[in-house]
């Protein structure tokens, strides 16, 4: 198929993007991100946050900062590769566009494409961090939300929503509509659209969009290209860095997160098939926690590249520890995420309480930007945005109005009398807004007309959701413009919970 190929596109590409990132060249890798030592910095943080102190510990540690790439992120290097090897194979030509289900980074990268006239189209959680979406508008990819995870929960093939995914793929329809494509492709496709979102399985959602519009997907997911890049550049490089500084990766332990499983799987099978042992440790949040970009070790089980066999070690490390170690590193000036906060922190656990000492490589994944506010706000005294339902309905004279928030469903008479009787307010308290309002709201930022005439004059109002995520966020929306509510964790699931009834008896697909 290279005879194929779109030479002019691949020659915008390699000038734009190609050399700027990390590559082989005449056997040298050329344009290496830094290795830092970090080694004083992380003790001194040991000892100031932690009361830890590993002064007597035989220790080096680096960083491996990928946050200097282009894109700010370690995901420019699969990005980079599948493009390139989709260009120069003819299967990605100038005016096709790009599909892919994407935590954030991974779409970020995709984003360098506009720069060479490819569109991006990702398809992403509504659970993403603001600055993430900001940042994918910013580098003009298109986007399209949904109200689930990228990675299937544990169980959903088991026990499909149904209702959920035909509300959902309705959503999706309308969205994609808005971006220009065809929506008599979509309904052709239909039915198996909702067989995906049934079992939450956004990655092959994806494919099946670029499938039907005849576009690409890099399918980072199960994309072998993911893992090998790391193993003949990631890896390399490291190694390279190390032998200039008289050492080598052999007497190394390398520690990461795990989001895709590319950069473990690639650094794993270099670090054995080039010095035959295993030091590379993955770093996972404890189960329930969000940390940007990476998975629980659950979520990850599921995934192509999730290889246990051939990792040194595994560690499920509270994110919650690791938010002081992050705020010390950014304030001293370190271009880190909250992944790489993960990472650090798992490593100052092991040399604390593992018995681990000696040498250490931290890979940094990417950068501090884009979760800047997060940052600030866990570092501010807030007022409280989550309530649980016992604290709700023990204070609930405290909300002036109890407002359901969800761009797909909307209660039923019965899921109305519910939440009023549960909670022990008056029916005429509760506020339903059109679908498409909570939409607006959530997608622009600012608050349509109706919403805000139910919020005019009030102290605190109660938003309830499905679950809790998309009344969080927009309690997150709403405190911007400095307007006070609080999110009911669970939402209506939670307070269904112990009634005998089933969500579809509460709950009907939203009209308008």
């Amino acid at each position: 198929m290279e005879a194929n190929k779109d030479n002019i596109l691949l020659e915008h590409f390699q000038k734009e993007i190609w050399n700027k990132v990390p590559h082989v060249e005449n056997g040298v890798i050329v344009n290496p991100t830094p290795l830092k030592d970090i080694t004083l910095d992380l003790k001194e943080c040991a000892k100031k946050e932690f009361n830890l102190n590993l002064d007597d510990k035989d220790l080096h540690i680096f960083g491996k900062f990928d946050s200097n790439l282009l894109a700010g992120s370690i995901k420019v290097r699969p990005a980079v590769n599948i493009i390139h090897d989709a260009i120069t194979s003819g299967r990605l030509k100038s005016g096709q566009t790009i599909f892919e289900a994407t935590s954030g980074n991974f779409g970020i990268a995709l984003g360098q494409l506009t720069k060479i006239g490819l569109d991006v189209v990702a398809l992403v959680s509504r659970k993403l961090q603001e600055g993430v979406f900001e940042e994918l508008r910013n580098e003009k990819i298109r986007i399209i939300n949904l109200d689930m995870d990228i990675c299937p929960a544990p169980g959903m093939k088991e026990s499909p929503n149904v209702l959920a995914a035909r509300a959902t793929a309705a959503n999706i329809r309308s969205q994609l509509s808005e971006l220009g494509f065809d929506p008599t492709v979509f309904d052709k496709a239909s039915s198996e659209v909702q067989e995906l979102l049934a079992k939450q399985d956004i990655i092959n959602l994806a494919k099946l969009f670029a499938k039907i519009y005849n576009c690409f997907c890099p399918e980072q997911y199960d994309n072998d290209m993911n893992t090998e890049v790391h193993r003949v550049v990631t890896a390399p490089e490291i190694d390279q860095q190390l032998h200039e500084k008289g050492q080598s990766l052999e007497n190394f332990r390398i520690v990461c997160t795990f989001g895709t499983g590319g950069t473990s799987g690639g650094l794993s099978r270099y670090i054995t098939e080039k010095y035959g042992k295993k030091s590379l440790h993955v770093v996972f949040p404890v189960g329930g926690q969000d940390v940007a970009g990476i998975r629980t070790k659950d979520k990850a089980s599921g995934l192509k590249f999730y290889e246990p066999d051939r990792y040194a070690g595994q560690h499920e490390i509270d994110f919650e520890q690791a938010k002081r170690l992050l705020k010390f590193f950014v304030d001293k000036g370190y271009d880190m995420g909250e992944s790489s906060a993960l990472a650090l922190y798992a490593v100052m656990q092991m040399a604390n309480f593992g018995g681990f000492g000696g040498n250490f490589i931290v890979i940094v994944a990417d950068g501090i930007q884009k979760y800047k506010k997060n940052l600030e706000s866990s570092n501010k005294k807030q007022n409280r945005i989550q309530v649980s339902l016992q604290e709700a309905a023990s204070s609930v004279g405290d909300y002036d109005k109890v407002i359901w928030i969800h761009t797909q469903y909307t209660p039923k008479e019965e899921g109305i009398e519910m939440i009023a009787k549960t909670l022990g307010v008056d029916k005429s308290k509760i506020f339903v807004p059109k679908a498409r309002d909570v939409e607006r709201l959530l997608a622009t930022q600012q608050i349509p007309d109706e919403i805000n005439k139910a919020l005019e004059g009030t102290h605190k109002s109660l938003l309830v959701c499905m679950a809790g995520y998309t009344s969080l966020n927009a309690v997150k929306v709403l405190g911007s413009k400095g307007i006070t509510t609080e999110s009911l964790t669970g939402g209506i699931s939670a307070i269904s919970q112990g009634k005998g009834k089933q969500m579809g008896e509460l709950i009907q697909v939203a009209t308008e």
